[in-house]
């Protein structure tokens, strides 16, 4: 409509609204010197609007609004709580102007029209804090499937009197080691429980085995509020954390992590998933579906490990040993000194446990994980030092065929990176032969014939995709301290490679 009226009209009514007078703005129109450049100020009904609640907006301000300013916009934002709802429910109003302006040159002057269009827009803002809170429970070594500790019980919340079912996602693996114990413990506090039992392989962790869980749940009637068991290795512990994500929109599990991999990495957390096999593609993707789902709890017994052989226990030293490079220089001195005495000993050696070297081991890594995770738990910030070792790894795990162990890649990408970083100059060549060496000691690969230079450029092209428009690859300026970088080149990734080759693998 405003485009129709013609230019005299225009004039007349921004004048009128300006309070300005007309003859002025057409003065300045006929005024054709470059010095003195006529302005014609456009305005939508929108605006008017605007300037005509304008003082009703103050009076909002004092009655608890507030005004900010749209990030991506620039809009200006008022926003008035509402009666039943002040602290989560806001109307609001937005604001946006815009001015384009348009330069006309001739022979004897140049004229610029500025047009400003204001617009405006209503709506409801809802605001809503998640509380996240759990606890990573360190459970008396050995205890916990004892009928005198009832950690394990009173992790699967309070019922009402006569309740006596309970429901566990076990790990086939732990199903034959503990399966007994495990029903034992809740006969014998007059529970009956009932038992889905998934495998806990990589090659497993796909949509089927979520779907298993989730027709065992519907089966067993779960509760909303009803908390259930997973125990097993960090793949059962995701499936069964994207079950409880999905099941009636979200119920409460407890995580109780059995292998050391899972006891330092996977269970405190609060990340969720699976492994997506694309159809249009036609590759696997790992972790590409998944969720941030907090666990109701986490319950960790160091004696499990115990169950474990010489390359798993190592896997789980490839998350541990990670921490220490980008956090911990303290962490890598106990990873140096005692960790082949660990593995040897499936952590059971008497004279580690009773000096305390055990425990603070698997103490630290919690403990630095959950520093790095707590302030971040929904990783708005991209740039994580925990994602040390995280870049080129899934790349590598997912090769067809490969017998490689998720710590173990992250071993592997760790120990490229470290080539970088001295590539870099940011460490010297002391300190990469050092971290060389007590990878070694930890029975951890530092090299995989899978990786080449087509699949480190990917890796690094997929980064960019996973981490917003950075690769944000974290590298090693000295133990215990790492950088976040973005301008890694392919260039620079076949030297690594080259230098790679120098080492006795």
């Amino acid at each position: 409509m405003w485009e129709s009226l013609s230019p005299e009209v225009r004039n007349a009514l921004i004048a009128s609204e300006l309070k300005v007078d007309s003859s002025n703005i057409k003065q300045t129109q006929r005024d054709r010197s470059e010095s003195s450049t006529p302005t014609v100020l456009s305005r939508s009904s929108s605006e008017l609007f605007y300037e005509q609640t304008s003082s009703c907006d103050s009076s909002k301000e004092s009655e608890g609004a507030k005004v900010e300013k749209c990030p991506v916009s620039g809009a200006t934002v008022v926003l008035t709580p509402v009666e039943r709802a002040p602290k989560n429910v806001f109307a609001f109003t937005k604001t946006h102007s815009v001015e384009k302006s348009e330069v006309v040159k001739t022979s004897s002057a140049t004229v610029t029209t500025t047009t400003k269009v204001v617009s405006t827009s209503r709506g409801w803002r809802n605001v809503f804090s998640l509380p996240i809170s759990y606890d990573v429970n360190m459970v008396a070594h050995g205890t916990l499937f004892d009928s005198m500790n009832s950690q394990l019980l009173d992790a699967t919340g309070v019922h009402p009197e006569g309740y006596n079912t309970r429901f566990a996602v076990v790990d086939k693996e732990v199903e034959m080691l503990y399966g007994k114990k495990i029903r034992r413990y809740f006969e014998e506090k007059g529970i009956e429980l009932t038992v889905c039992v998934v495998n806990g392989g990589e090659a497993d962790k796909r949509s089927e085995a979520v779907d298993k869980i989730l027709d065992d749940l519907c089966a067993y009637k779960l509760r909303r509020r009803e908390p259930f068991l997973a125990i097993g290795g960090g793949c059962v512990l995701d499936i069964a954390g994207m079950a409880a994500c999905l099941y009636r929109r979200g119920v409460p599990f407890v995580r109780v992590p059995t292998t050391l991999l899972a006891i330092v990495d996977a269970s405190v957390g609060v990340k969720n998933g699976i492994d997506y096999c694309c159809a249009v593609t036609d590759e696997t993707y790992k972790n590409r579906v998944g969720s941030f789902y907090a666990p109701s709890a986490c319950l960790l017994d160091p004696a499990f490990i115990a169950s474990q052989d010489e390359r798993n226990i190592s896997n789980g030293f490839g998350e541990i040993l990670k921490l220490a490079l980008v956090r911990s220089s303290d962490l890598f001195d106990l990873l140096e000194a005692h960790g082949k005495t660990l593995i040897d000993t499936r952590f059971e050696d008497e004279a580690l446990r009773t000096a305390g070297v055990s425990s603070r081991i698997i103490d630290l890594s919690i403990q630095i994980m959950l520093e790095e995770l707590g302030p971040n738990l929904w990783e708005t910030k991209l740039d994580r030092c925990v994602d040390y070792g995280h870049t080129f790894s899934k790349l590598l795990e997912m090769v067809p065929g490969a017998d490689i162990m998720h710590g173990e890649a992250v071993n592997v990408d760790g120990f490229f990176c470290v080539v970088l970083s001295y590539l870099r100059g940011y460490i010297d060549m002391d300190t990469v032969n050092r971290i060389f060496v007590c990878m070694k000691s930890l029975l951890l690969p530092t090299n995989s014939s899978d990786l080449k230079l087509e699949l480190a450029w990917q890796s690094c092209k997929d980064a960019i995709e996973h981490r917003h428009g950075e690769q944000r690859i974290p590298l090693i300026t000295e133990i215990g301290e790492s950088v976040c970088v973005s301008d890694i080149t392919e260039e620079e990734l076949g030297r690594a490679l080259e230098m790679m080759k120098t080492f006795d693998h």
